[in-house]
């Protein structure tokens, strides 16, 4: 089984490109879903690292099979379902960023329970990654992901927790009191700073990781282009953000999350391997979508090299 699991949704993705000659604007599909992009930039930093979800009988469901077993990312324990659909979002652009429209409700993922889960394959990884939108999509995933990262926990794996709130899924309230449960089983959150702001009503990044890190011992905030903010309960870190020409950020938090997983397993120290994520997260805004641009292990050290 493989070394690092990413339990939640898969979805697939058509991307705004900049418009033609006419004005109009084409979509790029790609791939999606912020635990299975944590996935590929897991397996592209050399990480062993399977998918557990679930996804429709259909088209959108074949591509992510192929995409996963391309990347060399473990489909074992993905389930087919013919009777719900992969779910598919939209990203366009503007001067005020990118944004999402998402067409997911009723789909395979959020048809996942306790039940369904690979529990000894969970006892079994050495990391579990989970995130907010796994929670949000339904009750059912949800519940699974709170068995998911109580067994993990119960088997001495590391729980690692992305907030990714998404308030289209469910009101703020509710949306923080099972994020923050879930923070409080993990042993690494990745919270953004727009999501954190949102969580706990506090502005300053210093004052966000002081609240995270009395809910878990290990926080990296993603700053965006700023970089992250590395803490502990011990001591902290700034690490500046890398200048590259972006185009696109979807994904990059994931990106930046999958990356630091691959490191973390492989028994990197912990600055280390947040500086190797970040420079990951930064090279994958400069081209668009999700998965397209993720840079893999040789590329970002390259990169990081080329920054000494």
């Amino acid at each position: 089984m493989p070394d690092i699991l990413c339990l939640g949704e898969p979805m697939l993705e058509f991307n705004q490109q900049p418009p033609g000659a006419d004005g109009r604007s084409l979509y790029l599909e790609g791939h999606g879903g912020d635990t299975s992009n944590a996935a590929v930039a897991a397996a592209r930093s050399g990480a062993d690292v399977g998918m557990i979800t679930a996804i429709g009988q259909d088209a959108p469901g074949d591509s992510f099979m192929a995409l996963w077993q391309a990347e060399g990312v473990d489909t074992t324990l993905v389930a087919r379902d013919a009777e719900a659909p992969t779910g598919i979002y939209f990203v366009t652009h503007d001067e005020r960023g990118h944004h999402f429209t998402f067409y997911r409700r009723g789909s395979a993922a959020s048809r996942m329970t306790p039940a369904t889960l690979p529990m000894e394959a969970i006892r079994r990884a050495r990391a579990l990654h989970v995130s907010g939108i796994t929670l949000g999509i339904s009750e059912t995933s949800c519940d699974a992901a709170f068995r998911a990262m109580a067994a993990a926990r119960e088997a001495g794996a590391t729980v690692s927790f992305d907030t990714n709130l998404r308030l289209r899924l469910w009101p703020l309230d509710r949306a923080r009191a099972m994020i923050h449960a879930a923070v409080a089983m993990a042993d690494i959150a990745f919270p953004s700073l727009d999501d954190a702001r949102a969580l706990t009503g506090i502005d300053a990044a210093d004052a966000i990781a002081d609240f995270y890190l009395t809910l878990c011992p290990t926080v990296l905030l993603k700053l965006g282009e700023a970089g992250v903010l590395v803490a502990t309960r011990a001591m902290r870190q700034r690490i500046a953000g890398f200048i590259v020409p972006a185009v696109d950020a979807t994904g990059a938090g994931d990106v930046l999350a999958g990356a630091f997983l691959a490191r973390h397993v492989a028994g990197e120290e912990l600055w280390s391997a947040a500086r190797y994520a970040n420079a990951a997260a930064a090279l994958s805004t400069t081209g668009y979508g999700a998965v397209a641009p993720i840079p893999n292990e040789a590329e970002i050290a390259a990169y990081l090299e080329g920054q000494r």
